[in-house]
């Protein structure tokens, strides 16, 4: 017996419902990093050990193995979304694209321009933190406003989010990057090439790929980019074709492709496993009087927080307004520029990719305390300004 599935609304689901256990995880990582178990909670996250043959041994310790492999994995699911989104789905066409094209550029461009402005003296490297949106957070917060926010702005998001995702993943191979060795960039041009031949000769084998996926991630964390990005690769690799004796059908089309099988294996243990146990991994940092003070007196705390909690609903709304004006975007359907601020503060919620670029942005460990101390500040506040706009304002009529 095949099992139905709804690809768009089960996305939706289960991203509404990791929101549920980040928010979870995050609070244990608080409280084991600022309880008597914190040195347990801190020795655990840096333990370390060797995987690999000899000849091909890497160092990882608990944290790395978590922020570098399983991360892998959150974003191959990343990948495929994408692919999914811009084959078939909110960004297929450029009028349907417009809008949260539009918006995502000004959701980005806006809080970097807020943060460079505010600590680009300082620690300028720190500019891509306040540029990302927590797609499970976002999406969530709109299924917790129920009708006062409108379909179309759902959608809008959705699309806007993984714009913004395609950004962070730029911005994470190009700008934090490390010294790169051509050879192993060469080697992982060539696993590439042989994806794109498997793919031609219409293999959809598991054996097949999955070390090719492998021997792409390694190249990728040799090459001195981040090997997170190979996951990225492989899932715009993924073919949006039917997927060959399948037990799992669309219940729109009736037919279901490889991107959308993956989704439905892979998507569950993406959001209910891996990303929360980033969260909990990741958030782990000293709550104290002396922390609190630090970053009150830190313009990089300031600008990471004024970036998401101002650059981003005010980037939004002002870059959906000129695409307006110059006639490339129309609004979603019923919005108001009240809307789309307070959809532009969902989108303020940074916290996983934002925390994940900002171990990435900066090399001292204080600093990176900071910095997540304040991507969990500026999200908080983001989402709670989003929630107040949405429950207190009115519908419009269409």
């Amino acid at each position: 017996m095949k099992r139905v599935i709804t690809p768009l609304r089960d996305f939706l689901h289960r991203e509404s419902s990791s929101g549920t256990l980040i928010l979870i995880a995050s609070a244990f990582g608080l409280i084991a990093a600022n309880s008597g178990h914190a040195d347990t909670y801190f020795a655990f996250l840096d333990f370390k050990f060797q995987i690999g043959p000899s000849s091909l041994e890497l160092d990882f310790t608990i944290l790395k193995s978590i922020n570098y492999l399983l991360m892998s994995l959150f974003f191959f699911v990343v990948g495929l979304e994408i692919k999914r989104e811009l084959t078939s789905g909110h960004l297929a066409s450029f009028k349907a694209a417009a809008a949260p094209l539009f918006a995502a550029i000004g959701g980005m461009s806006l809080p970097a321009i807020i943060y460079l402005a505010i600590a680009g003296r300082v620690e300028p490297n720190g500019w891509a933190v306040p540029v990302a949106t927590d797609i499970a957070l976002a999406v969530g917060l709109l299924a917790l406003v129920g009708s006062s926010a409108r379909a179309s702005l759902r959608s809008f998001l959705l699309a806007l989010a993984v714009i913004d995702d395609i950004g962070a993943i730029l911005i994470i191979a190009l700008v934090y990057s490390t010294g790169v060795n051509l050879s192993w960039g060469l080697a992982g041009l060539l696993t590439i090439f042989a994806i794109l031949g498997f793919k031609k000769l219409g293999s959809q084998s598991i054996f097949v790929f999955l070390p090719l996926g492998l021997s792409l991630w390694y190249c990728s964390y040799r090459f001195g980019v981040h090997p997170t990005i190979a996951g990225v690769i492989l899932g715009l690799l993924t073919p949006n074709t039917p997927k060959a004796n399948s037990k799992v059908i669309d219940s729109e089309d009736g037919s279901v492709s490889v991107i959308e099988y993956l989704e439905s294996k892979l998507h569950p243990i993406s959001s209910y496993l891996i990303v929360p146990i980033f969260a909990f991994a990741n958030t782990g940092v000293e709550v104290s009087s002396k922390s609190i003070n630090s970053a009150i007196n830190s313009v990089i705390a300031w600008g990471i927080f004024f970036g998401l909690v101002i650059g981003k609903p005010l980037g939004v709304l002002l870059a959906t307004m000129a695409a307006r004006k110059i006639k490339i975007a129309e609004y979603p359907e019923g919005a108001r520029n009240l809307d789309l601020i307070a959809t532009g503060s969902a989108a303020g919620i940074g916290f996983t990719v934002a925390i994940f670029i900002a171990r990435l942005a900066f090399d001292s460990p204080e600093i990176v305390d900071l910095a997540i101390f304040s991507v969990i500040v500026g999200s908080v506040v983001s989402g709670l300004i989003s929630l107040l706009i949405f429950k207190t304002i009115k519908p419009a009529k269409l």
